[in-house]
């Protein structure tokens, strides 16, 4: 039905005849001639109608936006001085010989051609119309663009892109499961994949040597603006292969990934920190590096003062006091440092103490604090030589367990350099490795894998067995402006080693062998030494495009309540559907009203 995509036509196409197909971006009227700028998802061009054309014109004056139509006309150059440098098409535009209306369309509810604000429910409702918008467009062609360069670069490698099921059984991970009733085995569920984890090993026992797969995953978790219940990954395997080599191998494939798509530069070599070092300087394992903002330590400064706010966590092993200097906000009003004090509230800090330095050089009498009257001199200027401030800057301080100064001070930290314009540069990937193996949790009264069960200690079963809460794992993330857009990690490969990891977890040899039975059976069978990584590529394309939420890189997500305005999911299903799954539903309280 068309010669060309309309975006496509320039001046290589001058007086020639074309066919186009697409929708009426916009329609005007100048006079006695028409233009029709229609558009494709290549782009728009400029169809340009005269009355000379009877029947073509009248149809032109009977179109409206977002008509669907057929035309064939002759690419000629604009007249001088009406190009348009900021459309592909803006140096030429076509006549229009003949005109044919495919589909009318009703007044849609979304603006296609412009910038007004439409709630995300309605876009969400009307997807397929919020789709047409040339910039919704352009965020799906970068991800199409992604998600084609990276196959290229894995293929290229000599990696296999394997299929893994989605059908398949409910594992403990970090997440609920999505569960699915089966019709021929009554009683039991599969669940759909968090991930491809265990399949991937499997792949590896099986002599695969190198997988990919760009997977559907689903976890049915409370969400936020980088999450949703089903995303994509970038899944990747490898066999004989240590961290170092896979880390290499993953840092080419961005860097390539960045230069040829976005036209990018990242460092030749990516730089590494610990997970413990990250946490003492940033307060999180996912620092944003263009931030220069850190956290100082300084439990051991207030651990002898009166003031037990600071005093009490300094002398805590699981406290920790710590500073955030901020260089040049001491101009901060009353009401911007209530903001603040609120804001690290979600994070379970209950307040935020702070210091404005006015005049360093006056030495306590240069300082504005409600707290100095609590803190003797001596400590006051130790803080001071410690955090480096200086005239003009403010200290804020966390004071709690170290969990909740980590989260509070650390999202501090990334709010306060946004709001102060004080990130430098524009991508800054980093690696975070030598994660704990394990973090305690006390309401449970047990360890927890910090990573996923599978994944290698950097010691051996003894040492792991005798200092469980010290040891590291070979876990490897990487982070880009502070979001984490993948993880990974050598994998355990020996089921004696697998066996201790469980065991710690709480899980006993019966209770492992009916949950994992059938990877601890392969672990016997020569099971080569094997790690890989998972990028999440929503996640990887909304940070490439500049999108606020991963919601926008997606062809259709679902709300932040986890449902589809589009098709109404989820909904009821009929009582036979029901009666064929063996599932009875559990009927709500009545309460009775007087």
């Amino acid at each position: 039905m068309r010669s060309h995509y309309c975006g496509e036509i320039n001046e290589a196409h001058l007086e020639q005849e074309i066919e186009l197909c697409g929708w009426v971006h916009r329609r005007r009227d100048h006079g006695g001639v028409i233009f029709i700028d229609l558009r494709d998802r290549e782009g728009i061009v400029q169809v340009v109608y005269d009355p000379d054309r009877a029947d073509s014109f009248a149809i032109a004056e009977s179109i409206r936006s977002e008509y669907v139509v057929r035309l064939k006309g002759r690419v000629r150059a604009r007249p001088e001085g009406t190009s348009n440098a900021k459309m592909k098409t803006g140096q030429i535009e076509v006549l229009g010989l003949d005109l044919e209306i495919l589909n009318s369309s009703e007044t849609p509810p979304i603006q296609v051609d412009g910038d007004v604000e439409v709630n995300e429910e309605t876009r969400l409702r009307y997807r397929y119309i919020d789709l047409r918008r040339p910039e919704m467009l352009e965020k799906i062609r970068l991800r199409r663009d992604v998600t084609l360069n990276l196959r290229r670069f894995l293929e290229d490698e000599n990696f296999y892109e394997i299929e893994t099921p989605f059908l398949t059984k409910a594992t403990p991970e970090g997440a609920r499961d999505y569960l699915v009733p089966s019709r021929t085995h009554e009683n039991c569920f599969f669940a759909l994949p968090q991930s491809p984890q265990l399949f991937k090993q499997l792949l590896m026992i099986a002599g695969m040597d190198r997988y990919y797969q760009v997977v559907r995953c689903f976890r049915d978790e409370d969400l936020r603006a980088d999450r949703q219940p089903e995303f994509t990954q970038l899944d990747i395997e490898t066999s004989f292969m240590d961290e170092v080599q896979i880390m290499g191998l993953m840092e080419t494939m961005i860097r390539r990934l960045f230069s040829e798509v976005i036209d990018v530069q990242l460092p030749d070599e990516f730089p590494q920190i610990t997970y413990a070092k990250a946490m003492d300087l940033y307060g999180t394992d996912r620092p944003d590096l263009r931030n220069p903002l850190v956290l100082t330590d300084v439990g051991d400064l207030m651990a002898t003062v009166e003031f037990k706010v600071f005093s009490g966590p300094a002398k805590s092993e699981d406290g920790r006091v710590a500073a955030l200097r901020v260089p040049g906000a001491g101009s901060l009003s009353r009401k911007e440092i209530d903001d603040y004090t609120k804001f690290v509230s979600i994070y379970g800090a209950k307040g935020l103490a702070y210091i404005k330095v006015n005049d360093r050089a006056a030495g306590i009498e240069g300082l504005q604090s409600p707290i100095l009257k609590f803190l003797p001199d001596d400590v006051v200027e130790a803080i001071m030589q410690r955090t480096e401030a200086e005239t003009g800057d403010i200290v804020f301080f966390g004071a709690d367990k170290t969990k909740v100064v980590n989260e509070s001070i650390g999202a501090l930290r990334d709010k306060i350099g946004k709001d102060q314009g004080l990130l430098k540069g524009k991508w800054r990937p980093v690696w975070v490795i030598d994660f704990p193996m394990f973090d305690w949790d006390e309401k449970a009264n047990r360890w927890n894998a910090i990573h996923h069960p599978f994944t290698a200690p950097s010691c051996s079963a003894e040492a792991l067995k005798e200092n469980t809460g010290q040891a590291l794992s070979r876990a490897y993330d990487l982070v880009l402006n502070g979001t984490e857009v993948g993880g990974g990690s050598i994998r355990i490969h020996k089921t004696g080693m697998q066996q201790v990891v469980f065991d710690l977890l709480g899980m006993d040899a019966e209770e492992s062998q009916e949950k994992f039975g059938f990877l601890l059976d392969a672990l016997k069978y020569g099971c080569p030494p094997h790690g890989g990584i998972a990028f999440g590529l929503d996640r990887l394309v909304m940070i490439m495009a500049g999108a606020s939420t991963i919601r926008d890189v997606m062809a259709f997500p679902k709300t932040q309540t986890a449902a589809c305005p589009l098709t109404n999911a989820p909904a009821m299903v009929s009582d036979q559907q029901l009666k064929e799954l063996g599932i009875r539903l559990r009927k709500p309280p009545v309460v009775e009203t007087k």
